[in-house]
């Protein structure tokens, strides 16, 4: 059994970390209100862009563009979305695992990985997959221009044949207790299925093919920068339940600690008394 001396370090140490958790819990939930706040502004955006590649594509039938040409999926490059930082329970965990359960069975020299934050990148390095970019430290507050940085990147190897298919990984931010793995195809780029848009004539200036050529890299870069977003907000929360599930068994723990040394300390007494009882009763 341990000694009270043991029981007292083990105490103050448990309450020292309840004061960490319970600072870093406080400044997650401070982050991650302003990180939910900037998602919420960004979707509509993200599906608009979406709605009108919908609408100008079937205007286009025919049209070649580099990033609508399908070839067939030799060399798949995947954009996987993870944090920089841990302690945000199974958020980057769950995200590797979507992609492990993706590149399964594929020969790793025909898959290409774009990691997108620390923890992934260390993942798939350390069992030799191929990094063909890596974006860490990007901070809190997630720039559009980081996006397009990467997404030029993104364009770049697919129009020179070196992807033939490009997918993007990332935890879609539900509420603050769900954060939803999820993988979508970026290129080649494919319009909404029939029946998601309205059918309707429209008029285009210049034209339609200039419309859709301008839209493209938007919408690639769109569909990045929301990704980024989800994935930020999704980390602040999965990082504030963390922290507040440690800091209630921190509590627990220094209660079952304090019992315990109570206990003994009860015992110790209740020894002494004995004693004294008994040390008076043989002098009678």
């Amino acid at each position: 059994m341990a000694s009270m001396r043991d029981l007292r370090r083990r105490i103050k140490g448990f309450k020292s970390t309840k004061q960490i958790t319970k600072a870093m819990k406080a400044v997650s939930a401070a982050e991650m209100r302003r990180a939910q706040e900037h998602v919420m502004a960004a979707r509509p955006y993200a599906r608009r862009i979406r709605e009108l590649l919908g609408r100008v594509a079937p205007s286009v039938a025919g049209f070649k563009h580099p990033l609508l040409e399908v070839r067939e999926p030799k060399k798949v490059a995947y954009v996987l979305v993870t944090a920089d930082r841990g302690l945000c329970g199974g958020f980057n965990s769950n995200v590797i695992r979507k992609v492990s359960q993706e590149i399964k069975g594929k020969d790793k020299e025909n898959v290409s990985l774009v990691t997108v934050g620390r923890k992934g990148r260390d993942f798939f390095r350390r069992r030799g997959y191929t990094i063909a970019a890596e974006y860490v430290r990007l901070g809190e507050n997630i720039k559009v221009s980081q996006a397009h940085q990467i997404s030029r990147f993104i364009v770049e190897k697919y129009t020179e044949a070196e992807f033939d298919e490009v997918y993007l990984v990332y935890s879609q931010f539900v509420n603050v207790l769900v954060q939803k793995p999820t993988v979508i195809k970026l290129l080649p780029a494919e319009p909404p299925a029939e029946g998601e848009q309205k059918k309707v004539d429209y008029i285009f200036e210049p034209s339609a093919e200039a419309v859709l050529t301008d839209l493209l890299p938007r919408y690639l870069e769109t569909a990045l920068f929301a990704a980024l977003l989800e994935s930020k907000a999704g980390e602040h929360s999965a990082r504030m339940t963390a922290m507040d599930s440690a800091t209630k068994n921190a509590d627990d723990m220094i209660q079952r600690y304090t019992l315990t040394m109570n206990r003994i300390r009860q015992a110790m007494i209740t020894k002494e008394i004995s004693e004294i009882v008994g040390g008076s009763a043989a002098l009678e």
